[in-house]
């Protein structure tokens, strides 16, 4: 039964990317009323860019969603063993906004990678990069979803293994939102 609104953040940009498909997955597990797919394609963070203009309109639009959600899905590949620059750079954005959008906000975060670790490592990164704003973030089931080309047939994953952490993540998700 659908309920709730989910947003859901990616942090990749390229539109074929794993994380995307991933994330679109986990929509159809988490069955929202209203589904939010957050842009992040926001100015790099300027300090100069803030003080003469304010926040940009689009990083207050992804703050104001992130706010209005009842529960954020974050979906990130590994990038150099860190998280990708795009998400970083959101994150520093939204920490400049008025409130605290992230405060108590139930989160969860998956990763596909094409190599072996599924992006452990930027998920870790991502975990200790959201604990200042202090989310409710869930911590398991963990989902890495590794060797990523061979694990999606087009536009579905079809590891089962992973499939199945995704759909409990999903379910945890969404008691932690109180869905």
């Amino acid at each position: 039964m659908s309920s709730g609104r989910l947003l859901g953040i990616c942090g990749s940009l390229r539109e074929g990317s794993f994380n995307r498909k991933l994330l679109m997955e986990a929509k159809s597990a988490f069955d929202p009323e209203t589904f939010v797919f957050a842009d992040l394609r926001i100015p790099l963070y300027d300090g100069d860019l803030e003080t003469a203009e304010g926040i940009p309109e689009g990083v207050q639009r992804l703050a104001n969603q992130i706010a209005e959600a009842d529960a954020v899905l974050i979906c990130s590949p590994e990038y150099n063993k860190s998280i990708s620059g795009v998400l970083k750079n959101a994150l520093d954005w939204i920490s400049r906004t008025d409130g605290s959008p992230w405060r108590d906000k139930p989160v969860a975060i998956m990763s596909a990678n094409a190599g072996r670790s599924g992006g452990e490592r930027g998920q870790l990164i991502l975990r200790e990069s959201l604990v200042p704003f202090r989310p409710l973030l869930l911590t398991g089931p963990e989902v890495f979803v590794a060797g990523a080309p061979k694990q999606f047939d087009g536009e579905t994953l079809i590891n089962e293994l992973n499939r199945k952490a995704m759909t409990e993540l999903m379910s945890e998700l969404r008691k932690f939102a109180r869905l």
